[in-house]
Formats: C-alpha cells, sequence, structure tokens
C-alpha cells in the first residue's frame, strides 16, 4: 500500500506516494492530466513487491502539491525542477523514470536536461517532442487523412488550442461539476474510435468540452479504472484547487519550447527508452502517423510496445504495462 508523504522547499511542496523497501532501487512514476499519483496504484504495488522502491508525486497544481495562482508557474521548466528537487530529497540516485501523458513530458524532459538523474526512461501514451511538447511541435504531425485541414486546422489537438483562447470558459466547464467532469474524461478506449476524428478535435465549434450545457454530463466513475477510494482522494482533490491549476499547463507553449531547445545535444537521450503506445488512444497513438518520428530520431536505444488501450494506458492495462516495463528492463539489464 502506498503511504503519502510530503516534501517541502521554499518554492513548491511535493505530495508522494511511496511503496516499497527503502533501499530498493528507485523507479518514480508520474502522472499526467487530470491525475495524482495515486494513479500509478498497480504498478506501484507490483514493482514494490518485488524490491523496488517506488515513487509517484502529485505534480504542481495537482493533489496535495502546491498550486500556485500564476499561470506562468506551470512552466515545464518549473516542474522538471520540481521533480529534481524531489529526486535530491530521494537521495539522487539514478532512477527509472515512467511517465503518462503530461507526467511523459515531465520525465523526458528531465532526463533530457540531466540524463545523471536516470537509468532509463519509460514513456506511457504519448510520445517524446524533444523540440518541446507545444502546438507548434504536435500540429505539423497530424493525420491530415482523419484530419483534413480544413475541418480540423488543429487535428486532434483542437482542445489544446481552445484552453489558449478560451481558458476562463475552459476551467469554468470543468469546474462546473468536478465529480462528473473528472469521470467523463477518465473512460476506457473504443476500439470502434480507431482511424476516426476524436470529440476532441471538434471543442471549438461545440463551444467547448462539453458544448452549450458548459457541464459535464452526470457520469458514474468506471471502478474498473480508479480503485473507488482512489477516485474519490482525486475529486477531493479537485474539490480543493479546481481545474485551473491544472489546466495552466497548456498556456506556456513558449516558455516550454525554449526550455526544450537548452537540452544538450538537441534533447538526444541515449538511455534505454521505452515507448508505450495505445492502439485505439485518438488523440496519441503513433500508428499509422507521424507523431513518433521524432522521439525515434531522438531516442537510439528505443523500445516500443503497443498494447489494445485508450488513452488512459496504466489503468486500462494495469497488468500489461507492468510487464511490459518488466520485460523491457530485463531485457536492458535493468531488472
Amino acid at each position: 500500500m502506498p503511504t503519502s508523504r510530503t516534501f517541502t522547499t521554499p518554492r513548491q511542496t511535493t505530495r508522494y506516494h511511496e511503496c516499497g523497501p527503502a533501499d530498493g532501487a528507485l523507479m518514480i512514476f508520474v502522472h499526467g492530466w487530470p491525475g495524482i499519483g495515486l494513479m500509478w496504484r498497480a504498478q506501484m504495488e507490483a514493482f514494490a513487491a518485488e524490491g523496488w522502491r517506488c515513487i509517484a508525486p502529485d505534480l504542481r497544481g495537482f493533489g496535495g502539491s502546491s498550486a500556485p495562482a500564476a499561470t506562468d508557474a506551470y512552466t515545464m521548466e518549473a516542474i522538471v525542477t520540481d521533480m529534481a528537487d524531489l529526486h535530491d530529497h530521494l537521495g539522487g540516485g539514478p532512477a527509472i523514470w515512467v511517465g503518462h501523458d503530461w507526467g511523459a513530458v515531465v520525465a523526458a524532459q528531465l532526463v533530457a536536461h540531466r540524463p545523471e538523474r536516470s537509468r532509463a526512461l519509460a514513456l506511457v501514451s504519448l510520445a517524446y517532442q524533444p523540440a518541446g511538447h507545444a502546438l507548434r511541435t504536435l500540429v505539423p504531425l497530424v493525420d491530415r487523412a482523419i484530419y483534413p485541414a480544413d475541418r480540423y486546422p488543429d487535428g486532434q489537438w483542437d482542445y489544446y488550442r481552445y484552453y489558449t483562447r478560451h481558458f476562463d470558459q475552459a476551467v469554468a466547464d470543468l469546474d462546473a461539476d468536478k465529480a462528473a467532469s473528472l469521470a467523463s474524461i477518465f473512460q476506457p478506449g473504443d476500439p470502434a474510435g480507431l482511424s476516426t476524428a476524436s470529440p476532441n478535435a471538434i471543442v471549438t465549434q461545440k463551444g467547448g468540452r462539453f458544448g452549450a450545457a458548459h457541464r459535464a454530463p452526470p457520469t458514474e466513475p468506471d471502478p474498473a479504472l480508479w480503485p473507488p477510494a482512489d477516485f474519490e482522494v482525486l475529486v477531493q482533490s479537485f474539490d480543493a484547487t479546481g481545474f485551473r491549476p491544472s489546466c495552466a499547463w497548456y498556456m506556456n507553449d513558449e516558455a516550454n519550447i525554449a526550455f526544450a531547445l537548452e537540452a544538450r545535444d538537441g534533447g538526444r537521450v541515449l538511455q534505454p527508452v521505452l515507448f508505450v503506445n495505445g492502439t485505439f488512444d485518438q488523440i496519441c497513438t503513433i500508428t499509422g502517423n507521424r507523431q513518433g518520428d521524432p522521439m525515434r530520431e531522438a531516442c537510439p536505444d528505443l523500445t516500443m510496445v503497443t498494447l489494445p488501450s485508450g488513452h488512459w494506458l496504466p489503468l486500462e492495462r494495469k497488468e500489461e504495462l507492468v510487464q511490459a516495463l518488466r520485460d523491457w528492463l530485463r531485457s536492458k539489464g535493468l531488472g
């Protein structure tokens, strides 16, 4: 069972969840939007049972960690610095970093900037963009067979564009019923959606994620994804902060590109990298498109695994993800 702890510096408080022996090899799991560290419970408990020291922080703006008011407090440089501070607090020994969604961006940027902090990097669902994760780098990679430019100028990233143009409305819509918003977001992927346009591609056309209603429809959480007690912790954390801090992550593209371009060797990651792809992740899959090309070029020791999953792969394919990570670690002499 993960134990929750808090680490504080003059610049940030980070809550993190820990399980496994204190002297075990370090594995750090980094969540994305709109999550908390407990989304990694299944993977943490599995690897802790095998002797790993497993850590899953709540990132800045999420869970029990600090949630500054300023939008520009959520740059990738600030968040990577948070993780470096936490890593020092944990002893600073090279770790296996595992990231999902925005957490994959954090983990990849940390390793690209500070490779000495890492033994290897595992990215789940979201491919590494060495030039920065931003609309300017993502939109050129959109599959125009699915998203013709005249109908879908930003492709599946339209929801991201909506934040940049209608931030207050986007936040208000999510905040109108936080529990329903979270339950509606955390839904398993649908194989029928493969090769079809994502609903996230028409957020602007609808006038928001939830359209004219401007609030999530009544939705029950899926207990196959989140254990009910963990989902309640997730809801409570958003009840406390609202969605504004976590959505502010989408508002710092230019700063994030500038930070990415400061990484050594053009952002190349020479350590072993695993990418776990969801077959029917309508936003992030790299199957049949160019979204994974920058990662392939930047990561010479890259292993790719595809699982039948939507975007919430750590929750949808708990055991399969553990096995993919385990097999990769052993194949690289790290497990």
